[in-house]
């Protein structure tokens, strides 16, 4: 871990599971530069299951990727549970995505084989990382039982649902015992009722196997199903929603406090509704009165850009 990592670390403390600190990620395509990422600052502590939201384009996947090794930033300090994934070498990264991160894709041929039966699925990983057969036949029986499908661990994909499907690929992500688990669109092709029920599932496994879980989702009532929502725009976080649990009897289901993300740079993004409300161009006014920051529009009192 370089030294930047190592101080944003203990400034997060001891329970930080993904540390992400001013990260850029630059894709190009023949003479056009794309910017995915753009100073996207995240911390996620061990535990904790987080879902990032956020337009087409915004790069909630991109940052998935980057978090699963399947690809590197091109700026900034990324670690997992205390490992900087920049200075990993190509065989540490197969043994990351191996040992230490489960990935849940969308697709469903990306996450179960078609020929083998649930308990296969879920062990084909235990047998590449080399757990012996006894040992790896009862680990996936367990699993599957807990994702509640111990009933149909023999059957094969095509003879399941895609809500049964989606928890046999949990499980296959959870094969290895991974400390972090990542989901993109896990529910984006099922039923709202089905959907419900696989992200109440990845609350059970965070519980069950104290697993630390972030998803890509578009779900709208995903803040009703984890602890933190982080929507992004234009590559970095823009606003953080918390579920703050009550104990009073009107408030069962608790209240969700929405907050807007402040960087390490100072840099944070008004809610895009505010902007468009105010008519703000390329520049506002800033006042800071006691304990409040005052934006308004930038309105010059001699015309053209100067004060």
């Amino acid at each position: 871990m370089g030294p930047e990592t190592g101080a944003a670390a203990r400034r997060a403390g001891d329970r930080t599971c993904v540390l992400c600190d001013d990260v850029f990620k630059i894709y190009k395509r023949a003479n056009i530069e794309v910017v995915a990422l753009r100073g996207m600052d995240l911390t996620v502590q061990r535990g904790e299951v987080v879902a990032l939201v956020g337009p087409s384009g915004s790069g909630k996947t991109t940052l998935l990727n980057i978090l699963a090794g399947l690809d590197k930033p091109s700026a900034g300090q990324v670690s997992v549970n205390g490992r900087d994934l920049l200075s990993m070498t190509e065989p540490d990264l197969v043994r990351y995505r191996r040992e230490e991160v489960g990935f849940v894709w969308q697709d469903v041929g990306r996450n179960l084989l078609p020929y083998l039966s649930a308990v296969e699925n879920v062990a084909l990983p235990m047998a590449i990382q080399g757990t012996p057969p006894v040992e790896r036949l009862e680990r996936a029986r367990q699993v599957l039982e807990t994702v509640g499908l111990g009933p149909k661990a023999d059957r094969r994909p095509t003879e399941l649902s895609g809500g049964e499907q989606q928890r046999v690929a949990i499980a296959v992500a959870l094969a290895n015992r991974p400390p972090l688990l990542l989901a993109d669109e896990p529910t984006g092709e099922l039923d709202e009722r089905t959907a419900t029920d696989i992200f109440g599932l990845y609350s059970e496994m965070r519980n069950a196997f104290g697993v630390t879980v972030v998803i890509v989702t578009h779900y709208p009532r995903i803040a009703d199903h984890v602890d933190r929502v982080v929507a992004m725009r234009d590559g970095r976080a823009s606003t953080e929603t918390v579920r703050v649990l009550t104990f009073r009897p009107a408030e069962q289901a608790g209240r969700e406090e929405e907050s807007v993300v402040v960087d390490r740079a100072g840099r944070l993004q008004l809610p895009a509704e505010y902007v468009e409300k105010l008519g703000l161009g390329e520049r506002a006014k800033v006042h800071l009165k006691g304990d409040t920051i005052e934006v308004r529009r930038w309105e010059p009192r001699h015309g053209g850009d100067g004060p």
